[in-house]
């Protein structure tokens, strides 16, 4: 019982490590970039570190001969979380610091049942792996870990000598290890889970919020970028946001404000702040949290602001204006806060960028702009601007190509003067959407294309090949743990043009998915034009690939 109790204090001491790395900054709950090395390494120092602090951590037994100790919990995590690869890894390493550094006649057992125990996690890591809502979940973890201990016995009796030294080691440390190291796993993927459950709670709230600003402020934008829309559009972003203060800006003076200090930041003031100033300027973030970086109001002494976020307009790569968000004194900027105010400043871009147009075009090209709209999916905007919004942190070179790309194809939507369009302008329309998927993933996402260059004047419905592509990503590879593939493909076949989307997942599932309207679409289009004997079908095979067929006519044809 003693021993049973002290693997338990071992366990909580576990625990709490884990919790408060699932708290740090360097914790990425089940990201995509967990398959990939750079976050496989990451996994490997964490439970490799816990492996061998269970080394240290436990209580010598047999005349020191043998160890009760939790040791496999960092080995079977790993495997279930990276693969059989990083599992062995991470228990090899441990095994081979038991036997190097502690020693026993037990030593070599030990070390050889964490390394197959890691690869066991991994084993079931591959089985479940397109099931992650199983895989990831306290029961797997508790069973994986109790067939892995009991292996675990049966290698100290095969390898430990003599045999009744064996059966001794045994008799001490299989009852209190098999017992609580599958609670303790159990106990590290609940932890994990209940993180993961609080990003994806700020997550959704942000992409509510940030929708539901969208939404409030898309027809208010369209008329335009005066001092009647910032007031209203200061109003709809505190609401949303619930900071203290919300401030809209051109690049001379104060367009509209909402909130406190309203008394003295009156519209029609000319801007004074040089923080302000400074994002105008740069066209760049401008964050002053009050506490390492102050913010000083040189309109009121009493004014009862002390923080802000500044996020640049623009339009067309010009600056244009300011969106603020300020918090009093004595009130923590939230980073949901922080993210979903610079993500509201890329998002409020693009809206000025489409009222731009839609004042300078015809009634014919914003019937197109309300087309185009149609066709773009706000929770693609909003995760692009999320990717933008990250890398911009290490990367500015690559956060800045990927908004010109971003801006490319919402300048493509805008620009489409017909309904029809070629084959290489809707290539070039995808490119810009994969460019953003690409980053999005880092690089788990693998893309091919096969295009015919002789096909590239081909005519087609304008917005036809982007949905199958996203439908792609959002329905297929996105769902993947592993790498996705899209392929896109065009030729001549049986006297007509074939144009194939394919990817590896094979998640298909037809209309009820919520993966068919866009597609129906498309099909729609292209039968309206060329006849029933065109248009859309698709192929699946569960888990391996779906591929979308697109039968257009090979030579220029009349609506049917």
């Amino acid at each position: 019982m003693k021993i049973a109790i002290q693997l338990v204090e071992v366990l909580a001491v576990f625990v709490v490590i884990f919790y408060l790395y699932c708290r740090s900054p360097a914790f990425r709950p089940l990201m995509p970039d967990w398959p990939q090395p750079r976050g496989k390494f990451r996994l490997y120092v964490v439970f490799s570190g816990i492996a061998i602090l269970g080394n240290y951590l436990g209580v010598p037994v047999v005349e020191g001969e043998a160890i009760v100790n939790a040791r496999a919990v960092g080995s079977v995590l790993a495997g279930l979380l990276g693969g059989p690869v990083l599992g062995i890894l991470v228990g090899l390493t441990a095994g081979v610091h038991r036997v190097t550094a502690m020693g026993g006649a037990a030593a070599l057992a030990g070390a050889v049942a964490t390394t197959l125990e890691g690869g066991l996690g991994g084993l079931v890591h591959l089985w479940l792996k397109r099931r992650p809502e199983v895989l990831m979940t306290p029961g797997v973890a508790f069973v994986t870990t109790l067939l892995g201990e009991i292996m675990h016995m049966g290698i100290v009796l095969l390898l430990t000598q003599p045999h009744s030294r064996a059966v001794a080691v045994v008799n001490a440390i299989a009852l209190p290890m098999v017992a609580m190291n599958p609670v303790g796993a159990a106990l590290f993927m609940t932890v994990l889970l209940e993180r993961q459950r609080e990003e994806d709670r700020v997550a959704a709230a942000s992409s509510e919020r940030a929708l539901k600003v969208a939404e409030r402020s898309l027809e208010l934008m369209a008329r335009g970028f005066r001092p009647a829309v910032a007031s209203d559009l200061a109003t709809i972003v505190r609401e949303e946001t619930g900071v203290g203060a919300v401030g809209v800006t051109d690049t001379l003076r104060v367009l509209g404000w909402s909130g406190l200090g309203g008394d003295h930041h009156r519209p029609g003031r000319p801007i004074a702040s040089p923080y302000t100033k400074q994002a105008l300027a740069s066209n760049t973030v401008v964050f002053a949290d009050g506490i390492r970086q102050a913010y000083d109001c040189t309109v009121s002494p009493s004014c009862p602001l002390s923080s802000v976020l500044i996020v640049p307009l623009q339009v067309d790569g010009t600056v244009v204006g300011t969106v603020q968000l300020f918090e009093p004194r004595g009130r923590r900027f939230l980073n949901m806060n922080r993210s979903l105010g610079e993500g509201l400043g890329a998002l409020l871009s693009s809206q000025l960028l489409i009222s731009r147009y839609q004042e300078q075009k015809s009634l014919l090209v914003l019937s197109e702009l309300k087309l185009a709209r149609a066709q773009v999916n706000p929770h693609f905007l909003f995760n692009a601007l999320n990717t933008i919004i990250a890398i911009l942190r290490r990367d500015a070179d690559r956060s800045r190509e990927l908004l010109i790309h971003l801006s490319n194809f919402f300048r493509k939507n805008l620009k489409r003067s017909s309904d029809v369009s070629t084959l290489a302008e809707e290539m070039e329309h995808v490119g810009a959407y994969l460019e953003i998927e690409k980053a999005r993933f880092e690089g788990r996402i693998v893309v091919e294309t096969d295009v015919d260059p002789a096909l590239a004047t081909l005519t087609m419905p304008s917005f036809t090949l982007q949905p199958l592509v996203e439908n792609a990503f959002k329905h297929g590879v996105s769902s993947l743990l592993g790498e996705g593939r899209v392929s896109i493909r065009a030729r001549r076949r049986d006297g007509a043009v074939v144009v194939e989307v394919e990817d590896n997942a094979g998640a298909w599932q037809g209309p009820a998915d919520g993966a068919g309207l866009g597609m129906q679409i498309v099909d729609k289009r292209v039968k309206n034009l060329y006849g029933s004997a065109y248009g859309l079908s698709v192929e699946c095979t569960a888990h391996e690939l779906t591929r979308v067929t697109l039968r257009l006519p090979a030579e220029e044809a009349s609506p049917a």
